[in-house]
């Protein structure tokens, strides 16, 4: 329980700091474009301004010389006069509408103060841009202010304040400057009256966002957290429990995957629950006819010697069907472990044909047909003959156990390619179609085989696949109710 509340806190953690990262980042940058754009509007409108102011006061030095001259003046004293008539007029010609916006100064050529139309119109430290405008006649521009874009996040916002600075031609024959500030006020009310809002719609998206970041790993905890119980379900052997499978998402595909591990699991181990209990049964039959026969030996055996000789037969017969059910464990336990095979040259129609003959013998009182491979051109293969012989054996007694009597058996090889198929049909009672999927499982043995009483514990086919799995090679069959089966089997030829 603590693992996964800290778990929960951990990734409420990250999912506030991935929402403050996504959101703040895109909220001040779009906090730099308004404010980027405001500057580049403030700018425009400083050199519109002083365009404006530049042209109206030329005019202005035109119009006191021509006014002057009319009223007399020549020489030095038309320029002196014009001088002083423009000082007088200065303040209501750059009062105009459009020019009320800007501040402005104006300075001699030694950069002396001549005029200003407010105190916030000077700008003393600007001298040198003052003096460099002067001496290449051309307009210069200087920051009277500093100011920064993102200033406007946390207080008040304040752009950077420019001063144009114009050369422009006195009456008096003169070169000033004329200063024009522009404060951006209109620019930095849009830039605050933005950030309000902005603010607010950061803090709602970066909510709305965690609370969808939660909400997701919420779900996929407690997915989780079903696989969780699941696992405690499998480790406390309930193999009942299953994991919803809702939705056709990556989370339900595994669920689907770990349902059908807990099935096979469930089928694997009822598979062994039902083979314990056959083993069981079948182990203790013999063992209590041993006994038996043995107390029946040590009563009448030294006495009666045809009673010996039987208890002695059945003791036999007993013991070899132990021995057949412990070689079958121990082969399925090989299996488990990894078959080590051999490599050698071997003639499979010989093979073939020798527990062909083998079988018929075991299962003469059946009077079956066996049908083998013709004695045609050798059919060789490179490969463990003493495994290849148990799977012959392994599929010809399946068949002849399956096959009533006077049925026929059919056994056919050839070669294709670097393989060597095995066909092996019977005419028997066929295999359920429920059954094929579950035929080469561990320990089954069909409801019908039941009935029918017939022996074997469910091994032998599962051993036969995995022999033909070890050599590399693949094994079907197919059958049909009431008419037969067909087992086939291909294996590599291997090197020769």
């Amino acid at each position: 329980m603590g693992s996964r509340s800290s778990l929960r806190f951990w990734l409420l953690i990250v999912s506030v700091l991935f929402a403050l990262a996504v959101v703040g980042g895109i909220s001040i940058t779009t906090y730099v474009i308004v404010a980027d754009g405001m500057q580049g509007v403030a700018q425009g409108t400083t050199q519109r301004v002083a365009a404006s102011a530049a042209t109206i006061l030329r005019d202005a030095v035109s119009e006191t010389l021509v006014s002057a001259g009319s009223q007399g003046f020549s020489g030095d004293q038309r320029g002196r006069f014009a001088y002083q008539t423009l000082r007088t007029e200065l303040t209501s010609l750059l009062n105009r509408p459009g020019l009320g916006e800007a501040e402005y100064a104006l300075y001699d050529a030694t950069g002396k103060q001549i005029w200003a139309s407010s105190p916030e119109a000077v700008w003393p430290s600007q001298d040198e841009a003052r003096q460099e405008a002067i001496s290449t006649n051309q307009p210069t521009i200087s920051t009277g202010r500093a100011g920064s874009l993102i200033s406007g996040l946390a207080r008040k916002a304040q752009l950077p304040v420019r001063v144009m600075h114009i050369p422009v031609k006195m009456p008096d024959g003169s070169t000033a400057i004329l200063d024009v500030t522009y404060r951006p006020t209109n620019e930095e009310r849009v830039i605050d009256a933005v950030r309000a809002p902005m603010t607010a719609l950061a803090l709602s998206a970066t909510l709305i966002m965690v609370l969808l970041m939660q909400t997701s790993m919420t779900w996929v905890l407690n997915l989780v957290a079903n696989l969780r119980k699941a696992a405690d379900s499998i480790e406390a052997g309930q193999l009942d429990a299953r994991l919803p499978e809702n939705g056709s998402n990556e989370i339900s595909s595994l669920a689907q995957s770990i349902n059908r591990l807990i099935e096979r699991l469930q089928r694997r181990s009822q598979a062994q629950a039902r083979f314990v209990a056959d083993a069981s049964h079948e182990l203790a039959t013999p063992v209590a006819g041993i006994r038996g026969y043995t107390s029946i030996l040590r009563a009448w055996g030294a006495e009666d010697p045809k009673v010996r000789d039987e208890a002695v037969d059945a003791i036999d017969r007993e013991s070899r069907r132990m021995a057949r059910l412990t070689g079958d464990l121990l082969n399925l336990l090989h299996a488990d472990q990894g078959l080590v095979l051999k490599t050698e040259k071997f003639e499979v129609n010989a093979l073939v044909r020798d527990r062909l003959a083998a079988t018929a013998s075991r299962w003469m009182d059946k009077d079956l047909d066996f049908v083998g491979p013709e004695d045609e051109e050798p059919l060789v293969m490179s490969g463990d003959p003493d495994r290849f012989e148990d799977v012959v054996s392994i599929l010809l007694d399946n068949a002849a156990k399956y096959t009533p009597a006077r049925g026929k058996i059919v056994v056919s090889t050839r070669r294709r390619r670097d393989m060597i198929e095995l066909e092996i049909s019977d005419s028997g009672q066929g295999i359920p179609p429920e059954d094929l999927p579950r035929i080469f499982d561990r320990f089954f043995r069909s409801e019908a085989s039941r009935a029918a009483g017939e022996g074997g514990f469910g091994l032998g086919l599962a051993i036969c696949k995995s022999i033909v799995d070890s050599m590399g090679g693949t094994i079907e069959v197919s059958s049909e109710v009431d008419k037969g089966t067909t087992f086939d089997v291909r294996v590599p030829r291997g090197r020769l």
